[in-house]
């Protein structure tokens, strides 16, 4: 009998841990997921302490439409992390739902087609910004202002591993 209450007793710990982590996956403000992909709008954009203007600015972005990962929301203020790590606070009416990627390898090859046996179209070079137009589990189509193709996923940043796009 003890061994049934404690089974039933750390089953009904796991649904709760497990119903409460499934509901942190969403933001409060937007109902929207966390973390999500999103870009810079604005050509530029600070990243505060907090969420607010009275908080120091502690970097400043300088790309228009560079990826942004938003970890959290708090009324109008988006806390998001870049390629590079760095964190902070920026206004919501700076960010575009629109989702871009940053290359984060030297020099990959943009392909005609998801596979590495197909022809190269050009070699694209470490931080490159390009407007993500699909995914499948392990390649991207990825558009640049000149040319449009296909590179491996783990060679960009602004998706996850797991995700295919659109959805």
């Amino acid at each position: 009998m003890k061994k049934i209450v404690i089974f039933f007793t750390i089953s009904f710990t796991l649904v709760l841990f497990c119903m409460s982590s499934q509901a942190s996956e969403r933001g409060p403000v937007t109902n929207l997921p966390i973390p999500r992909y999103v870009s810079l709008k604005a050509s530029e954009g600070n990243l505060r302490r907090g969420p607010a203007k009275a908080h120091r600015i502690d970097w400043v972005l300088k790309h228009k439409d560079q990826p942004l990962k938003i970890l959290a929301e708090h009324e109008h203020w988006r806390r998001v992390s870049d390629y590079e790590g760095a964190t902070g606070w920026i206004y919501y009416a700076l960010l575009s739902g629109v989702r871009n990627v940053l290359v984060n390898d030297s020099l990959i090859s943009l392909y005609r087609k998801p596979s590495k046996d197909s022809s190269v179209k050009a070699k694209v070079e470490f931080g490159a910004i390009g407007n993500l137009r699909s995914c499948n589990t392990d390649w991207c189509n990825v558009s640049f202002p000149e040319m449009s193709g296909w590179i491996e996923k783990n060679k960009l940043w602004g998706t996850t591993p797991d995700e295919i796009f659109p959805p």
